[in-house]
């Protein structure tokens, strides 16, 4: 939450805190028509609940939603027993962010859930007018309107912005799904069709070049220009694709060779909607130039590992994620992953399918425990681009609980190979 928070700009956080001063101030305002300091500090800690569980990150968010509806209810019922009870307003703020909190419910969580939320919420929502002193009919009819329109219309609210978010996603990966499609077409009629005219007139000065005939310069000037020709045909080629996939307006995010920098965001976003996640970079590596296809396998590394930790990791408290020189190779890099979670059943299944009870595997028996587990092929494309600079990585289950991702890379690839 302090994540996404700080990766907006500094006008759209300014107003948030101005807004959300705003709110509060309406709380403590309307929390001051109490008679009882208690109850005015019972008001505002319920108001302020409602507020927490409308903004309440993901991960949190069904806690929060409990708590407010549960304080919200109980004051509710402490006020109907008092003496005296508030003369102007019960807690419109706090009326009007439980009924939003409904909507919010109903948008993003599963079916059963959302009902179980909704209901809390809504039963808090309907029973909040009860607080004022005055219970004549004009409150009767405000309790009415709640139950019967109000409630009902978030229900509505909330469902149509569920199916807004569906379609769009739906349009989104037609889109790309498209966009896949004709790029595909553009690689093989026009770049591989040059690329294959490159090979194929190689091989024809290797075939001529075995045969034994000598070639004339003229020839051989010539069957090279051909080849020029085609390789600059493939590249125009390739710059018409990146000018159709580049912005010309919008500035390439840009990184500079051997930087790992990106890791400390990449695992400040885990951290959002995951378990925390901590980053060690040794010194002696974030000191020295780092060649620029071993910085991107370790993001590769790092990111793939975080992924399946957030799949499959259940009740994983912390993520521990260490960069260091090998102790024993100096010139080698060790990238590790450690989570303390219990596998999940789909991890249970991959276990099955193909991974050695040991703990630990090479990156050959993931990528079968992957395939086994109807997953994805992570493990499989990782292990390609680690062996790919000359590293290795394994993977499995720790002694002590937890799953631990471990990859040693070169720090020179030029010498590696």
């Amino acid at each position: 939450m302090i994540a996404a928070f700080r990766a907006r700009s500094r006008t759209q956080r300014a107003l948030i805190c101005l807004v959300g001063a705003g709110l509060l101030a309406l709380v403590v305002l309307e929390g001051l028509n109490a008679p009882y300091v208690a109850v005015v500090a019972a008001t505002v800690v319920t108001g302020a609940l409602s507020l927490l569980a409308l903004f309440a990150p993901e991960r949190w968010f069904w806690q929060c939603v409990s708590a407010a509806a549960a304080a919200s209810c109980a004051l509710t019922l402490v006020e109907t027993q008092v003496a005296r009870r508030p003369e102007n307003t019960p807690g419109m703020v706090e009326l009007c962010a439980l009924l939003l909190v409904i909507t919010r419910t109903v948008r993003r969580n599963r079916p059963l859930k959302a009902i179980g939320l909704s209901a809390a919420a809504a039963c808090a929502a309907v029973i909040l007018p009860l607080r004022i002193d005055y219970w004549d009919e004009n409150l009767y009819l405000l309790i009415t309107f709640i139950a019967v329109c109000a409630v009902p219309f978030t229900v509505i609210l909330g469902l149509a912005l569920r199916l807004r978010d569906t379609t769009r996603a739906r349009e989104i990966e037609d889109v790309r799904q498209a966009q896949r499609l004709e790029y595909a077409r553009e690689l093989h009629d026009f770049v591989a069709h040059h690329v294959t005219a490159i090979v194929a007139q190689t091989k024809a000065a290797r075939f001529t070049a075995d045969a034994g005939h000598a070639q004339s310069p003229e020839d051989l000037d010539r069957m090279l220009a051909q080849i020029e020709q085609a390789g600059a045909q493939a590249l125009g080629s390739m710059r018409a694709m990146v000018s159709v996939l580049r912005d010309p307006a919008v500035p390439a995010a840009t990184r500079p060779a051997g930087d790992l920098g990106g890791l400390r965001t990449l695992t400040e976003k885990f951290s959002v909607a995951g378990p925390p996640a901590t980053l060690t970079v040794d010194p002696r590596v974030s000191d020295r130039p780092v060649p620029p296809e071993v910085a991107t396998t370790v993001y590769s590394v790092v990111q793939e590992s975080l992924t399946n930790a957030r799949k499959h990791a259940v009740g994983a408290t912390h993520v521990e994620v260490s960069v260091a020189p090998h102790p024993e190779v100096p010139d080698r890099l060790e990238v590790s992953v450690t989570d303390d979670g219990r596998r999940s059943d789909e991890r249970g299944r991959t276990h099955a399918g193909g991974r050695p009870h040991e703990g630990t595997h090479s990156h050959e028996d993931g990528a079968r425990g992957d395939r086994a587990a109807g997953g994805g092929y992570g493990l499989v494309g990782l292990g390609e681009r680690v062996e790919g600079i000359g590293g290795r990585i394994t993977a499995g289950e720790r002694p002590g609980g937890g799953w631990h991702v471990h990859a040693v890379l070169p720090l020179d690839t030029l010498t590696s190979h």
